[in-house]
């Protein structure tokens, strides 16, 4: 488990991670989000001892991981898959790292399989493609069979295999009862891996929850409905509670404020043929724009050519 609390770190006068508190749960995967700048990258590496905090505290399984007596095996990280020295192979790589942590050999091919490098493992990294030094990392995470897992931007580079494998890999490792720990800025692939989410702006968790409840917090709902009498059921909707919030050109009715459920039950009273009934909820990546509007440390200006109003 992964424990943050109070966790502040100055550079000089700027504030980089802002009185930052959150837990990690072994059994799930937690997804740390946030916009450039938001103090992710930061907060990871104070969890992994690599920055000091100017205060708070940052532990794993109830203590710094500094004093870790084997570190591989009580958290296996990645942080930049390109920090590794490309005139060596991958297997020698792997080696190299076993060897500091007292790990065998077979572990080095068990993880080399495991992240689809075996054929790989005797070329020299400096010709790894992104996606490679990715997996390349990874597997060096894996190799000391950590109970806990913090992986910044893993999918990085990915092909969509890549990306699927990565996403199945956190989710199987989590129902082992492993604490999973990653950062990503793809949304709709963090959607289908996390349990939870952590979302940061500008150094302070703007909230922390199960996705379900993040995105029902940020986005609001509704109900598409199509019905040759879109005018008369409109108005029974408006009679009873409910809005329109907007009208397509197809006739389709955009409903807030009432349910699919209702809408049901008072078509149906009032002989109203439904030819389409959806309810809408919004993604992850909408909750997580409407949740950071105005926390983004890097904006982009307006389009080149385009007159600014």
């Amino acid at each position: 488990m992964i424990e943050v609390a109070r966790l502040t770190r100055h550079f000089g006068s700027r504030v980089a991670v802002d009185d930052v508190s959150f837990t990690v749960r072994p059994g799930s995967v937690t997804g740390l989000l946030g916009p450039n700048g938001a103090g992710k990258s930061t907060t990871m590496r104070m969890i992994l001892g690599l920055d000091q905090p100017t205060s708070g505290t940052a532990l794993v399984d109830g203590a710094p991981f500094s004093r870790s007596p084997a570190p591989m095996s009580t958290v296996g990280a990645l942080l930049d898959a390109t920090a590794v020295h490309p005139g060596r192979t991958g297997r020698t790589h792997l080696r190299g790292l076993a060897a500091t942590n007292g790990i065998g050999d077979g572990r080095v091919d068990a993880v080399l399989t495991m992240t689809g490098l075996t054929d790989a493992a005797s070329r020299r990294i400096g010709t790894y493609s992104l996606g490679m030094r990715q997996r390349l990392g990874i597997a060096a995470a894996l190799l000391g069979d950590p109970a806990t897992l913090v992986l910044d931007e893993p999918v990085n580079g990915l092909d969509p295999d890549g990306v699927h494998w990565v996403r199945e890999l956190a989710r199987s490792l989590a129902a082992e009862g492993r604490t999973i720990l990653i950062s990503s800025h793809l949304m709709s692939e963090m959607a289908l891996t996390a349990d939870r989410v952590i979302v940061m702006g500008r150094g302070r968790v703007i909230t922390d929850g199960p996705i379900a409840d993040v995105i029902a917090q940020a986005t609001r709902s509704s109900v598409l409905v199509r019905s040759p009498r879109g005018t008369d059921l409109a108005g029974i909707i408006t009679a009873n509670g409910g809005r329109v919030d907007s009208t397509a050109a197809d006739g389709a009715l955009v409903l807030t404020g009432i349910s699919a459920e209702a809408i049901g039950d008072l078509a149906a009273a009032h002989a109203i043929p439904l030819h389409q009934l959806v309810s809408q909820q919004g993604s992850l990546e909408d909750a997580f724009l409407s949740l950071t509007e105005g926390e983004q440390q890097f904006a982009a200006g307006e389009p080149a050519g385009k007159e600014s109003r």
